[in-house]
């Protein structure tokens, strides 16, 4: 398939250098420098999103955020009524809704997992749109990023649905973060160091964060790059709050937290800066 791929962040590369090997793949990217690893992987780079799209017979886009994907996509009208557009972006279940109004071919298919699961084809992925034809397409085009765990592909008749899919779990990664840095907080006032409450957390509700996050932590490895970025994360706690017509206060502490870390100049770090830099 010809595909035209548009956004080559951290996840974005990892995404499109799975499906680079099977199809005719055009990239772009603001930063250009970023499109370099997928052209050594024998995709074309194209100098602009107009470019990159045309003839293509499917557009993946993962961009930073719903606001990136009305200025690249949405205002300019790129999209052809005709084609597939499959969105892997994080967006509000009202973003994706505006989205499938404003393109026929909308399809939302955002990812859960990091950068680890997603280099060994174990991310979850919500595959959302009204279209079945286009949806059960662009499921078969993505299925690469969920290759080693196929039942977490899975096809939801909406586009919002799949936006709230994506928004729960990191609604839990948000939370459980947070409850790390507490616990954290917590042991050490009573004495205990570190690595003695990472390990006190193994077999409690915590211990899918913390075996995520402990090895930033313990300093075996460092938030910069990372995996999921600060921002990022913050971003999404947003559009949670947002999207809920009621409170939701874990989420609201966690987003305090974070915040603190993008005051304090640690926004593009992993978001295990919130246990690592507790400090700030």
């Amino acid at each position: 398939m010809k595909i035209a791929f548009l956004g080559l962040g951290r996840m974005g590369t990892e995404l499109a250098l799975k499906l680079v090997n099977d199809h005719e793949l055009t990239v772009w990217n603001r930063t250009a420098a970023k499109t370099e690893p997928l052209v050594a992987a024998g995709a074309r780079a194209a100098a602009t999103p107009e470019e990159a799209v045309e003839g293509a017979e499917l557009v993946i886009t993962s961009l930073f955020g719903p606001d990136e994907v009305r200025e690249v996509v949405i205002e300019p009208g790129l999209i052809a009524p005709d084609v597939t557009w499959a969105d892997s972006t994080t967006i509000s279940p009202a973003d994706a809704a505006e989205f499938a109004a404003a393109v026929p071919g909308f399809v939302h298919t955002p990812v859960v997992g990091t950068l680890p699961p997603a280099r060994a084809g174990k991310l979850g992925v919500y595959v959302g749109g009204a279209d079945a034809c286009r949806r059960h397409v662009v499921a078969q085009t993505v299925a690469p990023w969920a290759a080693a765990n196929p039942e977490r592909l899975r096809e939801v008749d909406t586009a919002a649905k799949a936006a709230v899919g994506k928004l729960l779990a990191n609604l839990a990664l948000a939370v459980s973060l947070e409850g790390f840095r507490e616990a954290l907080d917590l042991g050490l006032s009573q004495g205990l160091s570190e690595s003695e409450v990472v390990s006190m957390l193994g077999s409690t509700g915590l211990e899918f964060i913390v075996n995520m996050k402990a090895p930033f932590l313990l300093g075996e490895r460092s938030v910069s790059p990372g995996d999921f970025s600060v921002d990022a994360i913050a971003k999404d706690a947003r559009l949670m709050l947002d999207a809920a017509d009621t409170d939701l206060p874990a989420v609201a502490a966690a987003l305090r937290s974070l915040e603190a870390q993008q005051a304090a100049d640690n926004g593009d770090k992993d978001l295990s800066s919130v246990v690592v830099n507790r400090d700030v």
